[in-house]
């Protein structure tokens, strides 16, 4: 049997580097042969190294140039270069774990060229989900632990038997914390998720349940739910990575080890099912398992991506974008964290919804949301 050829977009991020882990312990079922990332020179050459890799590129034009200066590679600069990469006919699944709106040309090159897609990029459905569900829904495997435990949870089911999808958060570091004492949290402080390990973006996100609110966005997609039919539960453990009730009130519950590696490796194997990558969890330590509404006065974030979600449009998209730029600001110290649900909720009010059935509408909303949150923010 023939390995899996993968090409993994983003692969020097948190996504990136446990995907990789997974291809190194499945070398006879899994072949890297292309890299892509955004800035990352050093990191991606030695990724380049230990793969054996040599189609690459950087998102960053001048990181690309030092580093194929440096390592006499040929490597792709710019986003086309990522899109190149996207759409290579000879590769079987892109994982595509870019962060932010980049993602979502290439995740709309992937699946233009009949390449089944492994998402790891919100925004390719938040941004963009009008688009990729006139591509072929049936070629996307979820990443996201939630997705992935809510696609496993639906096999073998008819989608009209389904009542409820119910999405579990962590609840983030801020978990029952009042409206005001958010307003003092440091950057630090919202970087130490209690549960997972990723990158500061998301982390934030988190943080903010705006994470969660994406997520909502994308099961609709994902899943051709109608969003009141998908609720968010916290459950602080986090074993629980989400559920499907269905119309005669059974509920199928994904549970297993708090550990990325594991829906990352089911999108390569599915429908088969290889060793584990993480310990396994023991239910007779587990202890109790908790469940809590979300608190959407005090993290307005998750009510925002629900209001734009239902509108539809572009709203979904100047959602993403605003927050991005929002999340930078307080990442580089120039706001508090409730300044970032603040700056997303006047941008959407103050923007015209259209249809987002083109890129290029997408993207001009993008664009029209990232310069309205500059404005608003010092």
């Amino acid at each position: 049997m023939m390995p899996l050829r993968i090409a993994i977009l983003g692969s020097t991020g948190s996504i990136g580097r446990q995907t990789l882990d997974v291809a190194s312990r499945f070398p006879e079922r899994i072949e890297v042969v292309a890299l892509a990332a955004h800035s990352s020179s050093a990191l991606l050459l030695d990724q380049a190294r230990r793969f054996r890799v040599t189609r690459l590129a950087l998102g960053d034009p001048a990181s690309a140039a030092a580093a194929s200066l440096e390592s006499g590679l040929p490597i792709g600069a710019g986003s086309e270069a990522l899109v190149e990469l996207a759409s290579a006919g000879d590769v079987d699944i892109v994982l595509n774990a870019l962060v932010g709106a980049a993602g979502l040309r290439a995740s709309i090159a992937t699946l233009r060229t009949g390449t089944t897609l492994a998402l790891a990029n919100k925004e390719s459905l938040v941004a963009g989900g009008d688009i990729i569900r006139t591509l072929g829904m049936d070629r996307v495997v979820p990443v996201d632990s939630e997705h992935s435990a809510i696609f496993q949870c639906l096999l073998g089911e008819p989608l009209e038997a389904v009542a409820r999808l119910w999405l579990t958060a962590s609840g983030g570091p801020f978990r029952g914390m009042t409206a005001d004492a958010l307003g003092s949290v440091t950057v630090e402080q919202a970087l130490a998720h209690p549960r997972w390990t990723m990158g500061p973006k998301i982390t934030i996100d988190s943080a903010t349940l705006m994470n969660k609110g994406l997520e909502v966005i994308e099961a609709h997609h994902l899943f051709d739910l109608p969003y009141d039919r998908i609720e968010v539960v916290v459950h602080p453990q986090s074993c629980i990575h989400s559920m499907v009730e269905y119309a005669d009130g059974s509920v199928k519950a994904h549970l297993g080890a708090t550990d990325m590696r594991v829906p990352i490796q089911y999108a390569f194997s599915h429908p088969e099912r290889w060793d584990a990558p993480a310990p396994p969890v023991d239910f007779r330590t587990l202890g109790t398992l908790e469940f809590e509404e979300p608190d959407t006065r005090t993290f307005r974030s998750l009510a925002l991506a629900y209001e734009a979600g239902r509108a539809g449009g572009t709203l979904p998209a100047v959602l993403n974008a605003a927050n991005e730029v929002a999340v930078a600001a307080f990442l580089g110290g120039r706001v508090s964290l409730p300044v970032i649900a603040e700056t997303v909720e006047r941008v959407l009010e103050t923007h015209d919804r259209t249809p987002a059935d083109t890129l290029e509408a997408v993207e001009n909303a993008d664009a029209w949301a990232r310069r309205a949150a500059e404005r608003l923010l010092p």
